[in-house]
């Protein structure tokens, strides 16, 4: 589980936040949104996490968009690197909104 209070802050890598908003539509700033938001779901990305351990978060922005975000946890786990950030396919809003 993810100890939340000890996150201190998010590291995007250049390519990621230039192809999640080219590409998705979706700025740095948005997409960080969605951890401070309710409902907020995380699972564990096991199929993507053979190096590092990757996590796939569902969350709403403030302006209510739905966003699908992948992230890992660097730093002794204190800040969250967003992998790709995008708006939720279909079958995630089905599974968000049953939540």
């Amino acid at each position: 589980m993810i100890d939340f209070n000890k996150i201190i802050g998010f590291e995007w890598d250049a390519g990621n936040a230039y192809k999640s908003n080219e590409k998705h539509d979706v700025s740095q700033g948005e997409a960080e949104e969605i951890f401070f938001n309710q409902p907020l779901l995380i699972a564990g990305d096991e199929k993507h996490s053979l190096e590092e351990m990757r996590y796939l978060a569902l969350g709403i922005t403030s302006l209510g968009r739905l966003l699908s975000v992948i992230f890992t946890l660097r730093k002794k786990t204190t800040f969250m690197r967003v992998v790709s950030a995008r708006p939720m396919s279909k079958k995630e809003r089905a599974f968000y909104e049953k939540a």
